[in-house]
Parts: structure tokens; C-alpha cells; sequence
């Protein structure tokens, strides 16, 4: 049995050294529905299987081809403005429970999470890049928040963690506009830990982990704790109302321009 199979994972790869850090990469699932769904559900899913592994001091997680893991784009929402009212409420509350067991198992993990974004990040993708506690970009990563462009509330994370990272005014900037910042820009605004040569994020990462594993562990999961108290009350604050907020757009009509707009053009 392979080390994905043994943590119950089809999609994401997983191993896991000697010095105890899981290494989890993140497939691009493409625009295959039912490929992109058991993606999303396995990201929701790993934090709990790792946090149970007493082998596993500290994850690392990054993108297994050129991206780090975009999850939302116009083509994987086409087919939702046209499905019944019962079916997409059905297929929100599984979406929007996924997302919320991204944000919360990565943020109650004690374990601290390392992401190598070593190409885009986009929806689900920014969560899991942003929430990780070490962040480290390619200089020229392209990390877009898309939901305002796609005609929904920004939920997912952005609400939660943005403001706290690079500040209320910069946060409202690339929410509001769907623009892409760079990962030079993120780290210049305080949006990732640090930015570095394409080539050189993943051995940056696995550095910081493999420091982080060979040191005091409950030192560490207990600093994770209480600054993560911040996120907690900042998913008491904003992150569960975003949420509600994003589903609720998926039955009003924007959505639907947005992919009238995009089939047409």
C-alpha cells in the first residue's frame, strides 16, 4: 500500500520522510466536474488524516504540475445557474461544508503547515496557500481570489485572513477587483511569508519544515494555537457570514451573466 492509499487519498500524493514531514501535493484536476469535486473533497479531508499520524511532525503542501491548485474558474460553475433549486442547494451545502473544513481543520491542525506555491493559486487553492502558517511564493505566482469576477461573495477565507495579512485597504483592493497579484507583490504587501526564484520554492519550504521537525514540537503547535486565536475570531467575525453570503449568490443572477458572458465571449 502506497502512502496515499494508507491515508485514504486517491487524488493527492502524499509521502512522508524520515525527519517527519508529509510532503502532500495537489493535482490540477482540469475541468473534469467529478475529478475537480473528489480534489476538493480529498484537500478538505488530508488535514485530518495527517493530524492523526504521530509520524507526521510537519506538512508541506504545493502543487504537483506547473500550479499550486486552482479550484474556481467560470467552466467548473457553467452548469450550476441551469440545474434545479433543490439539486444546487444540495451541491452548495457539500461545497460550502468542504470549504469550511479546509479553513478550520488547517487553522485547528496543531501541526504546522508549510505551502511551496510554486505556481497559481486560485479559490479553495488561496485558502489552503494563505492559511498554511509559512507561506513561501514563486516571485512570478499569480494568487487571485476570482469570486467577485465569477458574480459571488468573496467566502472561502479571504474574509477571515486578508485583513490580518496585508491590511484592510489592500485586502479591499484585490477582493473588490478579482486582480491578480503576483507573489513578489504578496509578499512585498504581507499577503505570504516570502517570495523566491521559481526554482528554488520547494527547497525553501522543505527547509523551513525540516527546521521547524527537528525542533521542539509542542513549542511550536502551542505558538500555532494561540496565534491562530486571531483567525478563530476572525472566522467568528467575518469568515461563517461570507459564507452565507457567497451561497446566496448562487441563486441570484449574477452568476448567470458572468457565464452567459463568458459563453459568449
Amino acid at each position: 500500500m502506497s502512502q496515499t492509499e494508507r491515508y485514504g487519498m486517491e487524488h493527492l500524493q502524499i509521502e512522508v520522510d524520515d525527519d517527519g514531514v508529509a510532503v502532500v501535493r495537489i493535482p490540477s484536476p482540469g475541468t473534469v466536474g467529478r475529478v475537480q469535486a473528489a480534489v476538493h473533497r480529498e484537500v478538505a479531508e488530508v488535514w485530518t488524516a495527517l493530524g492523526r499520524d504521530p509520524a507526521v511532525k510537519v506538512i508541506v503542501v504545493t502543487g504537483a504540475g506547473d500550479e499550486f491548485y486552482v479550484s474556481a474558474n467560470a467552466d467548473g460553475l457553467k452548469a450550476i445557474p441551469d440545474i434545479g433549486k433543490e439539486e444546487t442547494f444540495t451541491l452548495l451545502q457539500r461545497m460550502s461544508q468542504e470549504g469550511v473544513d479546509i479553513v478550520y481543520k488547517m487553522i485547528e491542525l496543531p501541526k504546522p503547515i508549510i505551502s511551496a506555491i510554486n505556481g497559481a493559486a486560485a479559490g479553495g487553492g488561496l485558502a489552503v496557500a494563505l492559511l498554511a502558517d509559512i507561506s513561501v511564493a514563486a516571485d512570478d505566482a499569480l494568487l487571485v481570489d476570482p469570486h467577485v469576477a465569477l458574480g459571488v461573495a468573496a467566502g472561502d477565507h479571504a474574509a477571515m485572513i486578508w485583513p490580518l495579512l496585508c491590511g484592510m485597504a489592500k485586502a479591499k483592493l484585490y477582493l473588490l477587483t478579482s486582480d491578480p497579484c503576483t507573489g513578489a507583490e504578496a509578499e512585498r504587501i504581507g499577503l505570504v511569508s516570502r517570495a523566491v526564484p521559481a526554482d528554488e520554492v520547494f527547497e525553501v519550504a522543505m527547509g523551513y519544515a525540516r527546521r521547524i521537525a527537528a525542533g521542539p514540537q509542542l513549542a511550536a503547535q502551542f505558538t500555532k494555537k494561540s496565534l491562530n486565536q486571531w483567525l478563530r475570531l476572525g472566522g467568528i467575525t467575518a469568515f461563517d457570514y461570507s459564507q452565507v453570503l457567497e451561497l446566496l449568490n448562487f441563486f441570484g443572477p449574477e452568476l448567470r451573466e458572468v457565464v452567459e458572458r463568458q459563453q459568449q465571449g
